[in-house]
């Protein structure tokens, strides 16, 4: 009931935003477009990120038409995430029918204001992004954190339309909380986690394709949190460390500060016709987040829409967006994926102290501890060959002559079963391409060494093509 009484108290609550910080004609046709925006009394933009609510008050998505904001869906104790399909005539959001019940994926059409239920789980499922093909991204919590999972909006007939039918498909294979924050245009997913991946908790930004593989950083440069990531139509993706905005931009293989007025921001921000920027923002001395427009470049912010009582995040236009591209899988129908490191001498680290003659493979046990699944040789040119198994935590370590480590990964990341991936170096980054030369171990054998844990540091017993079943 105090729940359900929460709820009660902030729809009250929004039929005074308008006159409490409203905006006329003119503003909206900045904007230039209606917006929708989730209302909370408390909003804590990392807490997903550490397994917690994000709304510990609960939470409504308010339609702003012409500066007034009215309730988007009815019947609802809570409703959140809201994010806009590319044809702008529908809204997939996190809601909850009852006070008690976990956050389920729902999809809303705009032109009747009806929902239907696209998740059916007893734990949350939260931050729901449109995916092309008709699909979607989400994160659900497991007993390892939340996990990005994808779906069909429209599942089969053949499962009688069912949510507790449809068929999902996991993304995210390691013991952290993975949120989406936004769907690139070349398909691949944003997400947030903590870094080093799987074991860290600076948050970090992270990018993996639609069937979960191809897993990596965005860029290298770690060592501060960023979070609410988003892609501008230039291609930039635009962050927060909350009291700053920065960019990734193609030229750069490091992050760019974003010269802005000073105030704590909680990311996710929304990009108008005009270019400017729909943030939520709130200064020192506020003690809610409020919407404000903000052309780059310019000096101050525009307030757009406050409430005394109420957090406003999430901004988000109602219009027609470019459609992401559509990844076509490469994967094959193997429970293993092939790896080969072109030179594992590279890093952005430095220059190793030591040879590497063997690789080391680890992968956690069912208490998260680490343990070895062995080893495969080093070429002297830093190139080696592994098979390992798929859709599990997996990091590896550099040993010298005598079995001392003379690098190794803190973090985890895992390849897809069926999966088949070159990286050039250990950590090199995006911005380092391979030498034009055929890797020693290639030249040796096209035989990867099974790391599986089947044969036990032996080598695959037919081509890279695949093992034997």
């Amino acid at each position: 009931m105090r729940s359900r009484a929460t709820a009660i108290q902030i729809s009250i609550s929004f039929a005074m935003l308008f006159f409490l910080c409203g905006f006329g004609p003119d503003q909206a046709d900045q904007i230039g477009a209606d917006f929708i925006v989730t209302a909370a009394p408390v909003y804590k933009p990392l807490a997903a990120l550490r397994g917690q609510e994000r709304f510990p008050h609960g939470a409504q998505l308010l339609l702003v038409h012409e500066g007034k904001p009215e309730l988007l869906v009815s019947g609802f104790a809570a409703t959140a995430d809201a994010n806009v399909s590319f044809d702008g005539k529908s809204v997939l959001f996190a809601g909850k029918r009852n006070a008690s019940d976990p956050w389920q994926v729902w999809e809303l059409a705009l032109a009747d204001r009806s929902v239907h239920q696209l998740t059916s789980s007893t734990t949350d499922a939260i931050r729901p992004l449109y995916l092309p093909g008709s699909r979607f991204v989400y994160a659900q919590r497991t007993l390892t954190g939340f996990q990005l999972n994808a779906a069909s909006i429209n599942p089969s007939s053949a499962s009688g339309g069912s949510a507790s039918d449809r068929e999902i498909l996991p993304l995210t294979y390691s013991n952290a909380n993975s949120i989406p924050t936004d769907v690139l245009a070349d398909g691949r997913i944003l997400f947030e986690s903590g870094f080093p991946l799987g074991s860290g908790t600076t948050p970090e930004l992270f990018l993996v394709y639609s069937d979960g593989s191809g897993v990596e950083s965005y860029r290298c440069d770690h060592g501060v949190s960023r979070w609410g990531g988003k892609q501008l139509a230039s291609g930039d993706v635009v962050f927060t460390h909350g009291s700053s905005l920065a960019r990734f931009t193609s030229p750069l293989a490091h992050e760019e500060r974003i010269p802005s007025p000073r105030a704590e921001f909680t990311g996710a921000i929304a990009e108008t016709e005009s270019h400017a920027w729909l943030v939520s923002a709130r200064n020192a001395s506020d003690k809610h987040y409020a919407l404000k427009l903000w052309k780059p470049g310019a000096a101050t912010m525009q307030s757009i829409l406050a409430e005394s009582s109420n957090d406003l995040v999430e901004p988000v236009l109602i219009a027609p967006r470019n459609r992401p591209k559509r990844h076509p899988s490469g994967l094959h129908p193997w429970d293993y994926a092939n790896l080969l490191a072109l030179d594992a001498r590279l890093s952005r680290d430095g220059t190793l102290k030591g040879t590497p003659v063997s690789v080391r493979l680890e992968t956690e046990d069912a208490n998260g501890r680490a343990t070895s699944l062995g080893t495969a040789p080093v070429e002297q040119d830093g190139s080696y060959f592994v098979q390992v198994p798929g859709d599990r935590p997996i990091r590896f370590a550099l040993l010298d002559a005598h079995g001392a480590v003379l690098r190794q990964e803190h973090g985890w990341f895992w390849a897809r079963g069926g999966e088949q991936r070159i990286c050039v170096g250990c950590h090199t980054g995006p911005e380092r391409a391979s030498e034009n030369r055929i890797p020693a171990v290639l030249l040796r054998t096209t035989t990867p060494v099974d790391l599986t844990a089947t044969h036990q540091g032996q080598a695959a017993p037919n081509s890279a093509g695949g093992r034997s079943k």
